[in-house]
């Protein structure tokens, strides 16, 4: 709208002054000017412009007679229109106008003109201002590469003292749009540390600042980043599976020049949880294992002296103890007279000695149990039994490492109720089922051979 012809554009704003309401005055549809009222005058410095902020300062107004100056205003998005009403000084006295609602770098014009009751003064000269574009960002910004798991950023401070803060913006290549991690305050900051980022992986960063006032500038320019990767993996692991009671470990040595020492997991299967078992410096280590054939699963990851460890999933190797030699065969088991003899074949080539353990029962519930060790040929002759007795006897195989076999079968033997044992006649052993008051159960009986030789016994 013309100034000639300015209409009303924005509802009146109620005003509670000492508990009355007053209505601010706006340009009236037919005005009458009045060409005696004074004209609004800008002193010698009376345009100020910012990059969000415009401030005009004009000469008193002493005439009695005015009441307050209307403001005009044209923005980029009203070319067409022209000037406009835009707001109300209600009173003579003042000098001053700011105008908050800008933009940085655009233009506008403006224009003034007093008011009295009923009537308004001539039009001010029209006021073209342009506001300041914003900021620059930091002048200089630079990288630090090759961090654990961290990027660090270093900048100049920016030299204006209306900066407040720094605002911290990353990206990856992957992404596109720019997203804000962080602001730091204080303009004398130079160093952000942008830390939890991926091993070996790309950042891209950029600055900008912010002023008190809120005024964000450009961003600076873009850095890139690059994250310390991870060391390079063992790549060759052996183990043993054939030494008793533990399992030697050994791999290749590793070639990183910041190497720290390695880490050794070990799990019971080889997709189970791993476990640190232990830290080291050289490239080898026995695992000592209380237990007979037992397997483990090992994994051996590199570590710097910044804690990245390598990856270790890729490379898994199975170790075993000296697993326990074959029990012996038991071919026969026969009661001589007053004698219990047993023979066996040997089942494994580690055997070097065995051992036998006789049970028996004394009374009705007193278990009674021996050990002959180191009998070192394939046969044994218990010459110490009772009438009437149930024995039961197993053997086992001991290598040269001590490792003890699991048991042979059990057989038992039960002797007869008379104090004098009668030699049986040499016929081939047999077997037979009874049940014995004791244990109520069906055990096997071996009878005598009577045509057992017994002199070279």
């Amino acid at each position: 709208m013309k100034l000639s012809t300015l209409t009303t554009l924005f509802a009146a704003s109620l005003l509670l002054l000492s508990g009355c309401a007053e209505v601010t005055p706006t340009p009236q549809e037919k005005v009458k000017v009045d060409k005696t009222l004074p004209v609004i005058t800008l002193t010698k410095n009376g345009i100020i412009t910012d990059m969000k902020t415009v401030a005009f300062e004009w000469k008193s107004i002493t005439d009695p007679r005015v009441e307050g100056i209307y403001v005009y205003k044209k923005s980029p998005q009203g070319k067409e229109k022209g000037l406009e009403y835009y707001t109300t000084i209600d009173t003579r006295y003042s000098t001053h106008f700011v105008d908050r609602t800008v933009d940085p770098d655009t233009k506008y014009s403006y224009a003034f003109r007093v008011f009295t009751e009923d009537a308004q003064g001539v039009n001010s000269k029209v006021f073209v201002v342009n506001t300041l574009p914003v900021l620059q960002s930091v002048s200089w910004i630079h990288s630090i590469n090759g961090l654990p798991r961290l990027a660090k950023i270093i900048w100049r401070p920016h030299l204006s003292e209306r900066v407040d803060s720094y605002i911290i913006e990353r990206k990856t290549f992957e992404e596109k749009e720019w997203h804000q991690i962080d602001e730091l305050f204080g303009r004398l900051n130079a160093e952000y540390i942008d830390s939890g980022l991926d091993d070996n992986r790309v950042y891209l960063y950029r600055i900008r600042v912010k002023t008190y006032d809120g005024i964000v500038s450009t961003p600076s320019q873009v850095v890139k980043a690059i994250t310390k990767p991870l060391p390079k993996s063992i790549t060759s692991i052996t183990v043993s599976k054939d030494l008793p009671k533990k399992i030697e470990i050994q791999w290749s040595a590793s070639k990183q020049k910041d190497f720290k020492q390695y880490y050794l997991y070990r799990s019971d299967n080889v997709d189970g949880e791993y476990e640190l078992i232990a830290k080291l410096y050289n490239n080898h280590f026995t695992d000592k294992i209380d237990e007979d054939g037992k397997a483990y699963f090992y994994r051996v990851a590199v570590v710097d002296k910044d804690g990245l460890e390598s990856e270790h999933d890729k490379n898994t190797v199975m170790g075993m103890t000296l697993a326990k030699p074959n029990p012996p065969e038991i071919v026969e088991a026969r009661l001589i007279g007053k004698k219990i003899e047993l023979k066996w074949d040997k089942s494994d080539p580690r055997t070097t000695a065995y051992k036998v353990v006789k049970k028996y029962k004394k009374g009705w519930f007193e278990e009674v149990s021996k050990e002959f060790k180191g009998i070192k040929k394939n046969y044994f002759i218990d010459t110490n039994i009772e009438p009437d007795t149930l024995y039961s006897y197993r053997v086992y195989s001991i290598d040269s490492n001590a490792i003890e076999s699991k048991p042979s079968i059990e057989v038992h033997i039960k002797t007869p109720e008379s104090k004098e044992f009668i030699a049986a006649p040499k016929v081939k052993s047999t077997q037979e089922t009874v049940v014995t008051p004791v244990t109520k159960k069906s055990e096997t009986v071996i009878s005598p051979d009577a045509e057992l030789d017994l002199n070279g016994l």
